[in-house]
């Protein structure tokens, strides 16, 4: 069941998601790093995802862009030598390969057919590329749900930069605390709520809060939980 953390001023007119580790599992990697790698398939997974939020953050406070493919890669690159593993030409490139298809997690799919039949107009608002969000929608059969695709490459910065949350606001035209931001990232729901927008925290790990003088407006266990949310808003 999904808690308030503060009360939403303003009905939801609109619903962004996050795509990484929201939408998509990136932890399902783990499995084929393992059969590459046994006994190292988990930290592999766990040092690539830190280090390549770690990488956006870096290149966008220091004004240096790369794409979000360029920055997963290299990111790749720096968490097997991190652990001292010899990872091959052909074993990377698998890996980068099983990353563009990342499976959801299995709510969501129902989930966000839930909200678009209760009219809410859907996004995703992402790190990614348009062309690795493109192959995640196109390999879940996810292309009817969302009415906007929203890259941070349009504004050449990554998240937690205001330009990227702009985007939402931007496609939607409504006002920002009428766009609910949906995100397992804690970080990225708390900058979100700096933005304006309204959030809602999948904290599907049971993390404790973020001591950021800020919390998310709502948060919850798993997507499915934003259902509960938004109906009770509309109620």
């Amino acid at each position: 069941m999904s808690m308030m953390s503060s009360p939403a001023t303003s009905p939801i007119k609109a619903i962004a998601f996050d795509a990484y580790a929201t939408l998509f599992d990136v932890y399902c990697m783990e499995a084929l790093a393992e059969e590459y790698f046994p006994g190292q398939g988990t930290d592999l997974t766990v040092q690539w995802r830190l280090k390549q939020i770690e990488y956006t953050r870096v290149r966008s406070m220091s004004g240096q862009f790369k794409t979000f493919w360029e920055v997963t890669r290299d990111a790749l690159v720096y968490a097997a030598r991190r652990l001292d593993i010899a990872m091959s030409d052909t074993q990377r490139q698998h890996l980068m390969n099983q990353y563009a298809c990342l499976r959801p997690f299995p709510e969501n799919l129902a989930t966000l057919d839930a909200l678009k039949a209760m009219g809410f107009p859907l996004a995703i608002l992402s790190n990614g590329t348009h062309s690795m969000l493109d192959i995640a929608i196109k390999y879940n059969d996810m292309n009817h749900l969302f009415s906007h695709i929203l890259s941070a490459d349009s504004v050449q910065k990554f998240k937690t930069s205001p330009e990227v949350y702009q985007l939402a606001v931007d496609a939607f035209k409504v006002p920002k605390n009428e766009i609910l931001f949906v995100s397992a990232n804690a970080w990225d729901a708390c900058a979100a709520t700096w933005f304006g927008l309204t959030t809602f925290w999948v904290n599907r790990n049971n993390q404790p809060e973020e001591v950021l003088d800020i919390a998310p407006t709502a948060n919850g266990r798993q997507l499915s939980d934003v259902l509960a949310y938004v109906g009770g808003l509309q109620g």
